[in-house]
C-alpha cells in the first residue's frame, strides 16, 4: 500500500517537475551580462523578444524564434549560451 501512494505522489507531481526553471548559472549576478547586452545578442540570433525577464538564475525570453515561431528560451546570463528552448 505505502507503494501505491508514494508513486501516485510522484505521478501528481511529475508536471509540476517538467515546468522547473533550468540551472544556468552558479556565478554571482556582478558577473552577469548586462541586459542590454544579452537583449543585442538574442535580437542577434533572430530572436523577437515580447518578455525578458530574470527567472531563477538565467535570463528568460518570451517571443519569436527566427522563423516566426513561439519560443520560450532559458539563456546562461554569464555566457549568453542557450540553455533551454520550448514553446
Amino acid at each position: 500500500m505505502m507503494k501505491l501512494i508514494v508513486a501516485a505522489s510522484l505521478i501528481a507531481c511529475a508536471p509540476a517537475l517538467a515546468f522547473a526553471s533550468p540551472s544556468c548559472t552558479t556565478e554571482a549576478k556582478s558577473k552577469w551580462m548586462s541586459q542590454d547586452a544579452m537583449k543585442a545578442k538574442i535580437d542577434a540570433l533572430g530572436y523577437k523578444v515580447k518578455t525578458f525577464e530574470i527567472t531563477g538564475n538565467c535570463y528568460e525570453i518570451y517571443g519569436k524564434d527566427k522563423d516566426g515561431k513561439r519560443a520560450e528560451v532559458y539563456f546562461n546570463p554569464v555566457s549568453g549560451d542557450i540553455v533551454q528552448k520550448g514553446d
